[in-house]
C-alpha cells in the first residue's frame, strides 16, 4: 500500500511537472524492499522481547509466582 502511494504521488508530480531528482520509480522500489526487510525483522524482535519473562523485576516476581503454583 506504501508502494502504491508513493507511485502515485509520483505520477501525481510528473504530471503537475514537478520533478524532484531524487524520487523516481528505483528510490520507490528500494525503499519498500527496505521495508519489506525491516518490517517483519521488527516483528520478529518484538516477539522475542515479549517472549523473555525475565527482563523486568515485575516479570520476575510473576516468574517466581507462577513456579509457586506449578504452572510453569
Amino acid at each position: 500500500m506504501i508502494g502504491g502511494a508513493l507511485g502515485a504521488l509520483l505520477l501525481f508530480f510528473q504530471s503537475l511537472g514537478f520533478q524532484v531528482e531524487w524520487f523516481i520509480e528505483n528510490t520507490i522500489n528500494s525503499f519498500i524492499n527496505f521495508l519489506t526487510a525491516i518490517v517483519p525483522l521488527m516483528f520478529a524482535l518484538y516477539g522475542v522481547y515479549k517472549n523473555q519473562y525475565l527482563l523486568t523485576e515485575k516479570a520476575k516476581k510473576q516468574e517466581g509466582v507462577l513456579k509457586k503454583q506449578g504452572l510453569k
